[in-house]
């Protein structure tokens, strides 16, 4: 997605634009969103990945070093997203292994040489939706901080995100889409998270979207979305929607759709086809 930002509206909305290397973000309205970008683990970063993880299983592209932070400076409130913490997720739910057809080559997929017992979660499906902490300054000249997520409460709410309004014409002042890591599952589907953040005037708005396709099989979909409105209270408030959608390709050729898995290749296209399994809204207020 390709953003043009018009320096008036910048202005205008009392943004500033930052860049360094793979490190690009905005500073509007006493939030810092910054997202960072750079290239997938070495094989020394992937075995102490591994070694912490206590797995021998990765995707086949991690991004370890790119992350989205959105970070509430008078409060030290910080969100942020990457691939470990994703990962931690999908080693504590340990989802059973999907069957298909193609698992038993998927046996050799980590070490050529010995076969290995398919017994792990190979979507590297995860319930992540982010990571919260907050920063507290020890010494300003020295720029240490400590983190702590003991002040992080999320609390479940009737409230929604307000999707209509933000399908509005308002000008977008910074765009990024961040991919956290990606596995083709053996050329049979795909296994994918990323994290978007898309920065207006009157507020930002981030989805977070954990995709899976495992062609003739299943399709699941785990997305967060978070917005928050800037301006009107001091105290600003983030609301948070989770949701799980998912179904087998059996199911979805019995309500009459296509079995083909060409035919999904986008999520977004092909979400609304897709049961709801889990739904949950929360906010969290930041107190300054």
């Amino acid at each position: 997605m390709a953003v043009e930002i018009d320096d008036k509206d910048l202005k205008a909305a009392g943004a500033e634009l930052f860049a360094d290397g793979g490190n690009r973000g905005v500073r509007i309205h006493g939030w810092l969103i910054e997202s960072r970008t750079h290239s997938i683990l070495n094989s020394a970063a992937i075995q102490e990945w591994e070694h912490k993880l206590d797995t021998n299983h990765l995707p086949e592209m991690v991004f370890g070093e790119n992350t989205l932070i959105l970070k509430h400076l008078s409060s030290g409130t910080k969100i942020h997203f990457n691939a470990f913490d994703a990962l931690c997720g999908w080693k504590q739910e340990a989802l059973p292994p999907v069957e298909v057809p193609a698992a038993a080559k998927w046996k050799f997929r980590s070490k050529p040489s010995q076969q290995v017992i398919l017994d792990y979660d190979y979507t590297f499906t995860t319930p992540y939706c982010g990571s919260c902490t907050v920063e507290n300054d020890k010494d300003m000249n020295a720029k240490e901080t400590s983190e702590e997520t003991s002040n992080i409460l999320w609390q479940d709410c009737k409230e929604q995100i307000d999707l209509v309004a933000l399908a509005s014409k308002e000008p977008i002042l910074f765009y990024d889409e961040v991919v956290l890591y990606e596995d083709e599952l053996a050329d049979n589907g795909v296994s994918l998270l990323t994290v978007k953040v898309r920065v207006m005037p009157s507020s930002w708005f981030l989805l977070l979207r954990f995709w899976l396709r495992v062609d003739g099989v299943l399709i699941r979909l785990r997305e967060t979305r978070m917005h928050c409105v800037f301006g009107g209270s001091t105290n600003p408030i983030i609301l948070r929607e989770t949701c799980w959608r998912e179904s087998t390709f059996e199911a979805l050729s019995a309500k009459g759709y296509p079995f083909d898995a060409a035919t999904y290749n986008d999520p977004s296209i092909i979400s609304q086809r897709l049961p709801i399994i889990m739904h949950r809204a929360q906010k969290l207020v930041i107190s300054s």
